[in-house]
């Protein structure tokens, strides 16, 4: 019994570090936030910027769910949903023709081919369920991109199951940051919408292992 409440309360407490910041300097948060957005910048800006820095996520580490959240609190349901999905598909696709044109080749002469066969294999049987599962995990979704992009695996099978689950990630925090945003609980919903990935990303490395 120990070795099931030992992890747990490690995990609730790594949960509670973000939420608990974020609830402790709420205040001092919000007028940070208030003071940068005063005169507001233009919808169109916010969402250019939205796009900008999540289609760069797959090169730097970038708090994508914040950034989507921030968005929905800003734009509304509908702008900041487009706008999280447009950007976080164009970094993984980026991320995806940056393994294909240099990582592949590098991988060719570092493996046996044997290896590189069954890894295609299995990219096929699993490439896209696998994208699927990770998409809202963080540093994991960027390494299943640059992993698919290593093998043979189609643009038709990587996008459709990447466009489809970031559109469910971008609806689910546009709608999280707009709803935050109308009950005053914006720094709340900042703090969640980091602890929820690292949540899902502990578990997954768990069951993973």
């Amino acid at each position: 019994m120990r070795g099931f409440w030992q992890p747990l309360f490690w995990i609730v407490l790594a949960l509670a570090v973000p939420i608990v910041a974020f609830l402790s300097f709420g205040e001092v948060l919000e007028a940070k936030i208030s003071d940068w957005l005063d005169p507001p910048p233009a919808p169109a800006m916010i969402a250019a910027l939205t796009i900008a820095v999540l289609s760069s996520d797959i090169l730097l580490p970038i708090p994508s769910s914040l950034v989507s959240t921030m968005a929905g609190a800003q734009l509304g349901i509908v702008p900041a949903t487009l706008a999280s999905w447009v950007g976080m598909t164009l970094g993984a696709m980026l991320g995806f023709q940056l393994a294909r044109t240099c990582g592949r080749p590098l991988a060719a002469r570092l493996s046996a081919p044997e290896d590189l066969d069954r890894m295609d294999r299995l990219a096929q049987r699993y490439g896209p369920s696998i994208l699927v599962i990770s998409r809202a995990l963080p540093v994991l979704a960027e390494a299943a991109v640059l992993l698919m992009g290593l093998t043979q695996l189609s643009w038709r099978q990587f996008l459709l199951p990447v466009m489809l689950s970031n559109l469910g990630i971008a609806v689910v925090y546009s709608v999280l940051g707009h709803l935050a945003s109308d009950s005053g609980e914006l720094p709340l919903a900042l703090g969640a919408s980091i602890a929820l990935p690292l949540l899902s990303t502990t578990i997954a490395r768990r069951w993973l292992r």
